[in-house]
């Protein structure tokens, strides 16, 4: 590629954020077109549906309209948590509010613990894409999304997920959703997503009623046999297998997509290991996985 041409292309979203937090209302214009946006769904919603004009009328199917008022509007069921893979709070919402990028999310969470809220939680986010979670294969429909402003490879602030964790709380009991149901990008996306990473505190975000965990107080550190005569310090979670259990069907109980293995086995590595995600399921691996899928049964 041409380099003075690279270099502009570069420039261009940096000069964009740069223009936007010169400007005294940086998001104005992006608030008024969330407006606009906003009234042509209501304009839809609202529409009367048309009728038949007569008996001879072919191009309209329904014979008769008449308006019930038992209806509501959709309610999240889930909450899928990301990171950014982005530098910046503004980067992200620069990328999520033009709209060549058709991404979005209903929260964005800085490093410093500042929450910005992008949509309104009834409406339907850009965020989870092609995936699926148990039997539910449309997670735009059904969740809340949210960005964490993080680039992937460092740890989450502990202000950031204090912030997060509050947010939760609120969610949690405005639509009373399941501890299980709070779920990460990768863990219904195997294969294709990685987001949160490893560093993500799931442990802590459990002990908070915002998704399972394994009991850990299972875990013991034991010396085992290595090489020769030595031994090695491993932790071993205390927990006997069957030899009926079968791992992949326990993951597809707890709700990954089994149609790739190796994915599924990576993003539940992500989420509940947080060690050799490259790797297959280890003998501990499978007693932790054991553990946990009892508690979705």
């Amino acid at each position: 590629m041409n380099y003075s041409k690279h270099h502009t292309l570069f420039l261009l979203p940096i000069l964009g954020m740069l223009i936007f937090s010169c400007s005294p209302k940086p998001y104005a214009d992006i608030n008024k077109a969330h407006k606009k946006q906003v009234e042509a769904q209501v304009e839809k919603i609202t529409a009367t549906p048309a009728v038949k004009q007569d008996a001879s009328d072919t191009t309209h199917l329904n014979d008769l309209w008449v308006g019930t008022s038992n209806f509501s509007i959709r309610k999240p069921n889930f909450v899928v948590i990301h990171h950014t893979a982005q530098d910046s709070l503004e980067q992200t919402i620069y990328t999520f509010t033009i709209p060549r990028t058709q991404v979005s999310s209903h929260y964005v969470i800085s490093r410093d613990g500042t929450t910005v809220q992008m949509l309104n939680d009834y409406l339907r986010s850009w965020h989870a894409g092609r995936g699926k979670w148990g039997h539910d294969t449309d997670l735009n429909s059904s969740s809340l999304g949210i960005e964490l402003d993080n680039n992937g490879s460092e740890p989450f602030t502990d202000a950031q997920i204090e912030s997060l964790i509050k947010l939760l709380k609120k969610i949690k009991e405005d639509y009373n959703i399941p501890a299980a149901n709070f779920i990460g990008h990768a863990d219904l996306a195997p294969g294709r997503k990685v987001d949160p990473s490893v560093h993500f505190p799931w442990k802590r975000l459990a002990e908070q009623g915002f998704g399972l965990w394994y009991d850990d107080f299972l875990l013991m550190e034991i010396d085992v046999p290595s090489e020769g005569m030595a031994y090695k310090t491993e932790t071993v979670m205390l927990e006997s297998v069957p030899d009926s259990f079968d791992p992949l069907e326990a993951l597809r109980i707890v709700g990954y997509d089994i149609s790739d293995p190796d994915a599924a086995i990576q993003s539940f590595k992500l989420h509940f290991i947080q060690a050799d995600i490259d790797q297959g399921l280890s003998k501990n691996d499978i007693r932790i996985l054991h553990n946990l899928y009892k508690k979705y049964l």
